[in-house]
């Protein structure tokens, strides 16, 4: 009988099945449900449609207000609104409020809210990073959301699986950011349409937790459904003292089936550009250098934790940002925000020029704190480079990670880090 991967065991479990394959029509219990303040007003006008008089379970839904918080007008005002009358009416237990709040996608590993084995559904595209925890996690539309809170449950089709495999040790400055990237640059944005990406490999073995959430963030950006991540003892140490429930680790079978199996050796790697206007238009930072930047962003849920800042950091210090830039970097939660004063990241990051805002999605998404006007140009370490994504659709995005962005930031042109640091 075929074996069956991580993904195939973690949701015939979640449907009370032995075994399922690809392509099968389940519905299949959920253990957390995400919603966000721009997608969540959507979900509560259509659960307040069903007619129910309360949500299937008050501990498994979280709501967290980040793309437009603090309220930055009147709209979000009233949509953030929605989402705290809502907590309130059903005693919601993980609803975040500003001050509390962080952007979602970091927030919720940090609070233990996700673990190995989890379903998780969010209505946001980027639900898929916890499948850096060993989870099938995924994103929906706001009515799957306002289903699911009164049901508890999900209708999904069975993906199949990709295997990509990397080896090699990496080069300093290559991360998680660049892994997915050249993975995306390789494949494209449908290379791994409604399939699971599994990441393997001895060189994600040596990957920090916070870059495996970079990778798994980013499988939506190969047009995944889910990125998912053997448990191991990395894993383990991250969910130690945070992640309060039992919970069952999955494995991939030997046997289990592959539609694709990719395997690179990455030791030669560079950091990694994508250029306008898909995440695929991927370069190495050689090849993109001396193009001039006006705003850099560091942060995002894709690239703003801990270890994110560290390295800006590491580039900045005793730096200063180059005139024609303006340098944004956004802790992705409070806890991050407090750990980077602690280190004394914050007070690097200010004296090198730049502005540290509260966490928010803000600028990755055109919102607000760093819209661009037409003609400008941004390198960020955020996940989507689309046409008019941070702005004006006149404008230009370029992703990376943190040191290139850091880097860049400081000579005004997207660099390889090594070029600032050859200067200090």
């Amino acid at each position: 009988m075929m074996g069956m991967t991580i993904t195939e065991k973690i949701l015939a479990a979640h449907a009370g099945k032995e075994r399922v394959r690809p392509g099968d029509l389940i519905q299949a219990q959920v253990d957390l449900i995400l919603g966000n303040d721009i997608t969540s007003p959507v979900a509560i006008k259509e659960f307040e449609k069903i007619g129910v008089k309360k949500v299937f379970n008050s501990e498994a839904i979280a709501l967290v207000p980040d793309h437009f918080t603090p309220n930055k007008d009147l709209k979000s005002a009233e949509q953030a609104m929605m989402l705290r009358e809502f907590a309130r009416k059903y005693e919601i237990a993980h609803y975040f409020e500003v001050g509390k709040m962080g952007i979602e996608h970091c927030l919720l590993p940090e609070q233990g809210l996700v673990g190995p084995g989890d379903l998780v559904i969010g209505a946001d595209s980027h639900t898929c990073t916890y499948g850096a925890v060993g989870a099938f996690s995924t994103g929906v539309g706001s009515t799957d959301m306002a289903a699911a809170m009164a049901s508890g449950e999900v209708w999904l089709k069975v993906p199949p699986s990709i295997k990509f495999h990397f080896s090699g040790s990496l080069q300093t400055w290559v991360g998680g950011k660049d892994l997915i990237l050249y993975t995306i640059g390789q494949i494209g944005v449908d290379g791994a349409l409604y399939a699971a990406m599994e990441f393997t490999g001895e060189t994600i073995s040596s990957l920090t937790m916070d870059d495996r959430f970079t990778m798994a963030n980013m499988a939506i950006e190969a047009g995944a459904k889910n990125g998912i991540f053997a448990v191991d003892d990395k894993t383990l140490e991250y969910l130690r003292g945070r992640y309060k429930k039992s919970y069952k680790i999955f494995a991939s079978d030997p046997e289990a089936d592959y539609i694709q199996t990719y395997d690179w050796d990455l030791s030669t790697l560079e950091p990694q550009v994508a250029c306008p206007h898909l995440p695929e238009n991927v370069k190495s930072v050689r090849e993109v250098s001396d193009l001039y930047i006006q705003q850099v962003v560091i942060g995002s849920c894709t690239n703003g934790r801990i270890k994110d800042l560290r390295e800006a950091a590491q580039i900045l210090k005793g730096n200063k940002v180059h005139r024609d830039v303006r340098l944004i970097v956004i802790p992705g939660t409070q806890d991050i925000y407090r750990q980077a004063i602690r280190e004394g990241l914050i007070e690097i990051f200010i004296d090198a020029g730049g502005v540290v805002s509260t966490p928010t999605c803000g600028p990755c998404l055109g919102g607000h704190m760093g819209v661009l006007a037409r003609g400008e140009r941004a390198l960020a370490t955020t996940n989507r480079n689309f046409v008019g994504r941070m702005g004006h659709p006149k404008s230009e995005v370029y992703l990376s990670g943190p040191p290139v962005a850091a880097a860049s930031a400081v000579k005004g042109r997207i660099i390889h880090p090594e070029e600032v640091l050859k200067d200090a």
